[in-house]
């Protein structure tokens, strides 16, 4: 896809999800959708357990993109935007609240060291190009 010119488009819906992660493993949280642009404004992340802190992982598999005057950078690939951050008991961290943008079938995971112990929450604007 390339770089859409965000200054054309037809529509933007602020969006708010909420995921427990259950598993332990990398899980797929988002996979955007063909035509669509994510403006990710803000996740945060909450453990939920009472008694022992639990370590939160979130990354963004890149699709292949054409950039609109940046070279020499990696086009695809897994990035990390928090790598085993420990959340401590009954505590809430911020994980992001400086915007970032998804292009289409950019691919946002997220997992943890214990099971159902963590909650995310991501606010983000969907831009339909």
């Amino acid at each position: 896809m390339a770089n859409p010119n965000i200054v054309a488009v037809a529509t933007i819906f602020g969006e708010s999800v909420g995921y427990n992660l259950t598993a332990t493993t990398t899980t797929t949280l988002m996979t955007v959708s063909s035509g669509k642009l994510l403006k990710v404004n803000r996740i945060t992340v909450a453990n939920v357990d009472g008694t022992n802190a639990a370590d939160v992982t979130l990354s963004i598999t890149k699709a292949n993109f054409t950039s609109a005057g940046v070279t020499n950078f990696d086009t695809s690939g897994t990035f990390f935007v928090a790598k085993t951050i420990s959340v401590p008991a009954d505590a809430t961290l911020v994980l992001l609240d400086t915007p970032i943008y998804l292009m289409e079938a950019d691919v946002l995971k997220g997992g943890a060291s214990a099971a159902s112990d963590l909650d995310l929450v991501i606010s983000y604007d969907v831009i339909a190009v």
